[in-house]
This record gives structure tokens, sequence and C-alpha cells, in this order.
């Protein structure tokens, strides 16, 4: 969340640069700065009270002293008086500080001086584009009838069992997938990050610590009886694992990797957009999280970003990244750039990475703090990335790597899938 001190020494910033998300934030930031304002003010006065408490505390002692009984049982009755007087204010405090957090944490999280205004994905930039240009065979399917045509992955067995949006991979299908996630985990593991294996259900805690909660309670599946969420990303665990943890100099920047299937309950559109692979319930996604100094967040974005394109690359696959708009971005971000596959067979993008610096609100929430050099405590910065989600890429391999003879398997992955085709 941000930071109370932000709103104190510029609340016309925060309230300008969240129009820039299409947030208005002016009601909000009023009523926390007058929550601050009457809390500081009660403060104020519980110290004034504390202190009349002790001179008053003192006197009967010298009463008792001098043997003036009565002015002691005075003095005794007005001090009783004084800590009644005392915990209403206090109460009041606690009142008003948790009022104000809860306003607080509805505020969005403020864009970085490079995102552009826009109102969604019409609005985003792209920044690069890449890979080689997709030649389709003449009679070329989408991913869904060539996962049928092959039986790798079947959707209608995935309704049984389950429900829509739970696919069962099947033979070369189910092979395919782990050897993705082994590739995706040994590309980061090479590039210096630290591969971890996380719980798939957190507590509320967790997912207020990444922003989830109270944001995205209808996007999240859950165990109610035990109060667990099922993760939405490997973000939400992983990056708890800082949570209320302060960082020595020799300990940042982390940098760590996670597989975890994914669970997301958010409903989507009807027809293509959603067929197939397009949108799932549960999935397969490769995860990097990293804490940084601020300093340094913003070139290890960029490190973030050349490390995602460079898997792609690998890949053999036609992308392109986009800077998200405004009116676009998640709610905790700072500043996101998208990875989006062309399928040539679908004739459209597919978004199939998110790279995210959050900078201090993560942190601001998960009281995540590292030492600088002077021994004092400071807020990190927070960042992440896919890398990569699995379906979209699995749909994209299948229809541009789609031959009369059957599919092929991308030279960097056939190591991990011990064959070169599927047939």
């Amino acid at each position: 969340m941000l930071t109370l001190k932000m709103l104190r020494d510029d609340p016309q910033m925060v309230i300008s640069k969240l129009k820039i998300k299409n947030f208005d934030a002016q009601p909000i930031v009023e009523k926390v700065l007058e929550l601050d304002k009457q809390r500081r003010d009660l403060q104020t006065q519980s110290d004034a009270l504390l202190a009349e408490q002790k001179q008053k505390s003192a006197q009967i002692g010298s009463f008792m002293k001098q043997g003036l009984k009565a002015e002691a049982e005075a003095a005794k009755a007005e001090v009783a008086a004084l800590k009644a007087k005392s915990s209403e204010l206090l109460a009041r405090m606690d009142e008003a500080a948790t009022e104000m957090e809860n306003s607080l944490v509805l505020l969005p999280n403020i864009p970085c001086d490079l995102v552009k205004p826009g109102k969604g994905a019409e609005d985003n930039e792209v920044v690069k584009m890449g890979g080689p240009e997709v030649q389709l065979p003449e009679g070329a399917l989408p991913h869904w009838e060539l996962a049928k045509k092959y039986d790798i992955i079947d959707f209608d067995l995935g309704v049984k069992i389950t429900g829509a949006g739970f696919p069962v991979y099947k033979g070369k299908g189910a092979k395919l997938q782990r050897a993705l996630i082994n590739f995706f985990l040994d590309c980061n593991t090479k590039d210096g990050y630290t591969e971890v294996e996380p719980p798939v259900m957190v507590n509320k805690d967790s997912g207020f610590g990444t922003g989830q909660l109270p944001d995205k309670e209808g996007q999240m599946y859950h165990a109610q009886i035990d109060d667990f969420y099922m993760v939405p990303t490997a973000e939400v665990p992983v990056t708890n694992i800082f949570r209320d943890v302060i960082l020595d100099q020799n300990q940042i920047p982390q940098r760590l990797t996670a597989y975890t299937p994914c669970f997301r309950r958010e409903a989507g559109s009807y027809g293509k957009d959603v067929r197939g692979l397009n949108r799932l319930h549960q999935f397969d996604k490769v995860e990097i999280v990293r804490v940084e100094k601020p300093e340094n967040s913003y070139a290890a974005l960029d490190d973030m970003v050349a490390h995602v394109e460079d898997i792609v690359n690998k890949l053999g696959l036609k992308y392109r990244i986009l800077r998200l708009c405004g009116g676009d971005m998640s709610f905790t971000s700072a500043i996101t750039y998208d990875f989006e596959l062309w399928s040539a067979a679908q004739g459209r993008w597919l978004e199939i990475s998110s790279v995210s610096n959050f900078e201090t609100y993560q942190s601001n929430r998960l009281h995540c703090r590292y030492r600088d050099e002077n021994g004092k405590t400071q807020l990190a910065h927070t960042l992440n990335g896919s890398s990569l989600a699995l379906p979209r890429v699995v749909a994209a391999l299948l229809e541009d790597n789609q031959t009369p003879d059957g599919i092929i398997i991308p030279e960097v992955l056939r190591p991990y899938t011990g064959f070169d085709k599927i047939d």
C-alpha cells in the first residue's frame, strides 16, 4: 500500500498520478489525511493526560508522607478519572488508526513516470517485436483441434472431472508440460535465481501482503473452513517469504524462482478468445521474484524483461513486448511489461507473461525491509515476472509448429521431451 508519509508530503501528486490509472483518489486521500489528523490530535491529548497523571501520582506519595490522607484520596480519584479518560482516548486513537489503514489499502499503487494514460489494452504501447514470421501450412488448425487430433489434451474429460477450464494433459501433451516447466526453471536458475517450492495454499495475511486481498477475493479459490486461498500465482507465496523480514546488506538483492499450479476463478467471455488453452481456471506457471534496493530496482526490471525475452527467443516464437498504460495496469503495479505471442492459427496475440515493479507498494504491506549502509531500515522494492505461463505458450507452440506430418518440437526442448515431433 502507499505510505502515509507519501500522502502527507504531497497529496496532490498522489491524486494526480492515480488519475493515470483512471482512479479518483481524492475522497480517499482526504479521508486518510483527516483520520491521520484525528489520530495525532488524540495522541497529543493522550500525552498531556499521561503527563498530568504522572504528576498527580507523584502528589499521592507526597500527601501520604505528610499525613494528608484526604488530599491523597482526592488525588487518587483524580488519577483514576485521568486513567479512564486516557483509556477512552486510546480506544478512539485505535479506531481512527484502523479506519485510516482500511482506507489507505483502497488506494492502488502510483504508476511510475514511464506509464502513459489510457483506458485499456487498446492504449498499451508496443515497445519491441521479435521472433520469426509464422508460415502455416494449408488447412492449419487452432490448438484445440490439434490437441484432439493428436490426443494430447482432453478438454471434455476435464469438464467431466471438474469443470470448464481444467484440462487433462495426456501422453506427449503431459510430457510437453513437464518439459516446459523444467526448461523454464533451468533457464532461471542458470541466470542466478534460486529455486524454491512453496505451498500452493496461502493464508489471508499472505494474500494481503502481495495485494491480492482485499482487491481480488472474487478471483481466488477459497477453502473456507481453513480460511486458505489457492494461489493465483507463485508470486504470492514466494514474495511472502520476506514478510516481516529485515534483510542485511549482504542479503539483498534476493532472486527466487518457483513453479506452481495456479488457480483463478475469473470468468471470461464466450467464444474463441477463451477456447482451449486461451483461458483456464487451473494452469501451470513458472515465476521469478526479486527483492531489490530502490536505486537498483529499475535496472533489475530491465534485466528481468531481457531474461524473459531470451527464453521466448530460445523457443523460436514470434512475440511482442508491451508497456501497459495506466488503465490496463494491475492495482499493485508501478509499471508492467506484458509479453504476447502471435497465434497465426487464431489470428491474435496471446499474453504469456507480465513483468512488474511494485516499488514499495508490496513491501509496505509485507513489512519487508533492509538495512542501508548507515544501519537504518528502509522499505525494499519487490518485482516479479512470469517466465513463463504455460497454456498460451503451448497453444502457440502447437499452432506455429504444425506441419502435415505432425507438430515439430523446438530443438531447445527436445532434451526435455525426449521426442522431436508430436504425431
